[in-house]
């Protein structure tokens, strides 16, 4: 019993934390000490949470000790302690990665990333309806304040209204989830998830109601045709904002959709034809939408809708193969994709945000950050020896298994373009000779801003100095009126700024260090892929028949 009940303490341990840390915020050393006490501790729990289940056991805490049915349950099983490792290690690295880049010294920045972190461990956990969706919204109310503060200087047009649409489509989300969990509820009389084990195959009307916690969920996963929200989003948040954000929130709705397909529909076979078309139509729209993208992170960022639908149709080729290849993709894509981000992003902190051909040698310059943007990208396309190859062979074996034919054919040709996209990147920053600098500069301690501007972000450093060199009073540093005054000539014709940096300037090894370490992750598991299979099998097998689940959670 002490051992099931210490599930709660994913949950509690953040927010309590979170709430310490908000009143000794002005701490900054010790606010810190505590942030990575905490993430470090968690994933270290989190992955001891996976051999205690490796046998496909279902381990269940009802809180309170309140009788089951009646209370709120807390279920591991081994899909949940998969999700649970790899939302640690994300959350973990991503944070290194602010801290490096500068962002986790904004204020409240810790307590709000255990706030995050708090909601996703929950929803992960929770075996009821409705406390899913509570949890859904303790990780995005700190999620909406982790985009403000770390947004610097004066905010674009561009990036408001990014950062509008971002919280618009998720409020719809949650509304439109609340209701179809309020549906369900007074159609059943419960949303306990083991209780509604099958409701969904049996009942018309409870189709009708979870299919809206679906279409909820699916707009939170950027699926087709509600993806725009993200493409558009997405590349408009600051570097270690984005990374974690692509590792955590739409896949806890991909889990979602997983869990509830596999429980509530019991895997209906009638409806997966439809999951077919739109996961299918959701990778190739995905992967055509970053062809006409000339910004590295928006390119990602289309890139994540298309492999979005590739995590999906595990699940719509519902199978033992299927969901195999499923969540092993979807552990896959959250460990490179969010690796590809904090590549991208480390450069975007040292050299501004730039578009293709306006940055150029980096393979020479910056070797490490070279490294790891190769080896997530290639992973990303599927290439051998990385994870991707295992995900994707997997995955099309199933289809081909299914006998979805033109899904598997979707899948080669998709891949194939995402190759292509990633050596579009590769060329255009990384190959040719490195740009030449100019006599402006990035004032040391520049917090960046994430905007379209196509010269130096437009932010101010701890030291006053805006993005020019100018004293933020309007007072001149050494050449600040001549540079503002270039930069404004530039910035009125158009053409994009040469790249300015201070002569020896370099990526250091605290900001390529996050993007390096998931990429030696990928490369692990692409070489011992097979472990990771066999664990994603002992997922699948609960998904696929959930009566263990269902027995554990009601005694």
């Amino acid at each position: 019993m002490m051992l099931e009940s210490a599930l709660t303490l994913f949950v509690a341990v953040p927010l309590l934390a979170a709430g310490l840390l908000v009143a000794v915020a002005s701490r900054t050393r010790l606010v810190l000490s505590v942030l990575f006490v905490v993430l470090v501790a968690q994933l270290a729990a989190a992955v001891a949470t996976v051999p205690w289940v490796s046998d496909g056991s279902v381990v269940v805490h009802q809180v309170a000790l309140w009788a089951p049915g009646v209370a709120i349950p807390f279920v591991l099983d081994m899909f949940s302690a998969l999700m649970l490792t790899v939302t640690s290690l994300l959350t973990l690295t991503c944070a290194a990665f602010a801290v490096a880049a500068g962002e986790a010294f904004k204020r409240f920045y810790p307590p709000l990333v255990l706030l995050v972190t708090a909601g996703v461990n929950g929803a992960l956990l929770t075996g009821d309806l409705f406390n899913f969706f509570v949890f859904v919204e303790v990780m995005l109310l700190p999620s909406y304040g982790l985009m403000m503060i770390t947004r610097s200087g004066r905010a674009s047009v561009a990036g408001v209204a990014a950062s509008r649409l971002y919280i618009s489509v998720n409020l719809l989300a949650s509304t439109i989830l609340l209701i179809g969990v309020a549906l369900i509820y007074g159609l059943t009389g419960t949303v306990n998830i083991a209780e509604l084990h099958g409701a969904a195959s049996e009942d018309t009307a409870v189709a009708v109601a979870t299919a809206l916690v679906l279409f909820a969920l699916a707009i939170k996963a950027a699926v087709v045709p509600v993806h725009g929200w993200l493409a558009r989003a997405y590349p408009k948040m600051s570097p270690a904002v984005t990374a974690m954000f692509s590792g955590l929130h739409t896949k806890i709705a991909i889990y979602a959709i997983y869990r509830v397909y596999a429980v509530i529909f019991d895997g209906d076979s009638r409806y997966l034809w439809v999951g077919v078309v739109v996961f299918s139509a959701t990778m190739l729209i995905g992967v055509l939408g970053a062809v006409g993208e000339a910004a590295p992170r928006s390119i990602l960022a289309f890139h994540m809708v298309s492999q979005i639908g590739y995590i999906l149709l595990g699940v719509a080729l519902f199978g033992p193969l299927g969901l195999t290849a499923g969540i092993f993709y979807l552990l896959h894509h959250m460990i490179v994709k969010a690796g590809l981000f904090l590549a991208i992003g480390a450069i975007e902190v040292r050299y501004g945000p730039r578009r293709l051909g306006q940055l150029s040698g980096l393979a020479k310059t910056e070797p490490l950050i070279a490294i790891a943007f190769f080896a997530s990208a290639m992973s990303l396309a599927g290439i051998p020896p990385f994870s991707g190859f295992v995900a994707k062979l997997s995955l099309i074996i199933a289809a081909l298994d299914a006998g979805q034919i033109a899904a598997a054919a979707v899948a080669v040709a998709v891949s194939i373009l995402t190759l292509l996209s990633m050596l579009k990147i590769w060329t255009g920053i990384f190959l040719g000779e490195p740009t030449a600098t100019d006599s402006r500069t990035l004032p040391e301690g520049l917090d960046p801003a994430y905007s379209d501007a196509p010269g130096i972000p437009d932010g101010r450093d701890r030291a006053g100095l805006d993005a020019t060199g100018d004293a933020a009073t309007g007072g001149a540093a050494t050449g600040g009126a001549a540079t503002s005054t270039v930069a404004t000539a530039t910035a009125e014709a158009g053409a994009p700024d040469p790249v300015m940096v201070p002569p020896g300037r370099r990526i250091g090894l605290a900001l390529a260090a996050p993007a390096l370490a998931l990429a030696v992750v990928t490369l692990a598991l692409g070489l011992g892929g097979q472990v990771l299979l066999e664990l994603s099998g002992t997922a699948a097998a609960n998904l696929y028949d959930p009566t263990g689940y269902v027995q554990a959670v009601l005694g």
